[in-house]
């Protein structure tokens, strides 16, 4: 240690410091939990089964309601009657577009995983942005097989009863 630097060096200092060696084990990378590969999938399938730019036919008078191609009429009044009551419900207040999309898909799959034929969402009315948007997607979905605006008791204006195409072993319509 000199006069003008009485502290010393950094290399006095450090002089009997033996040098570590470079640890040469590379840590893998962690998998990814189970839920971020759900997420994934579910931003997959919202790319694929929804477009913003896709508007159905939709009626221009009375309730929200959609039927797929080559299905029973009646399934609209029955869910027009509240026929079906819904065993899950969905609500979407205060979410964005881009969020309500992912739920859309989470809410379809897990009818079908637990055999759910009939769902409510619950849109809101809000700015409307929901509104004009979920059924719009719903029509674009294989599994939806029609929806109609909620009766009174379960939303009326601000909700959509849903059928979900559940599938059976014999290939048709589980009611």
């Amino acid at each position: 240690m000199s006069k003008d630097n009485p502290k010393g060096s950094f290399a006095e200092m450090m002089s009997g410091v033996k040098p570590l060696s470079q640890d040469k084990h590379h840590h893998p990378k962690a998998a990814p939990k189970r839920i971020q590969v759900e997420e994934k999938q579910q931003r997959q399938l919202a790319d694929n089964y929804f477009s913003d730019e896709f508007q159905p036919a939709m009626p221009d008078s009375g309730p929200v309601r959609y039927l797929r191609q080559g299905e029973d009429p009646f399934e609209l009044k029955k869910l027009r009657r509240g026929d079906y009551p819904p065993e899950m419900m969905l609500d979407l207040h205060g979410y964005r577009a881009q969020e309500a999309r992912f739920e859309l898909i989470a809410l379809i799959e897990e009818c079908k995983k637990h055999h759910v034929h009939c769902a409510c969402i619950m849109h809101g009315i809000g700015s409307g942005v929901l509104k004009q948007q979920i059924p719009s997607w719903l029509a674009q979905h294989p599994e939806v097989i029609g929806y109609h605006q909620a009766p009174l008791e379960w939303g009326g204006n601000g909700a959509l009863l849903v059928l979900v195409d559940i599938g059976s072993e014999d290939g048709g319509h589980r009611r």
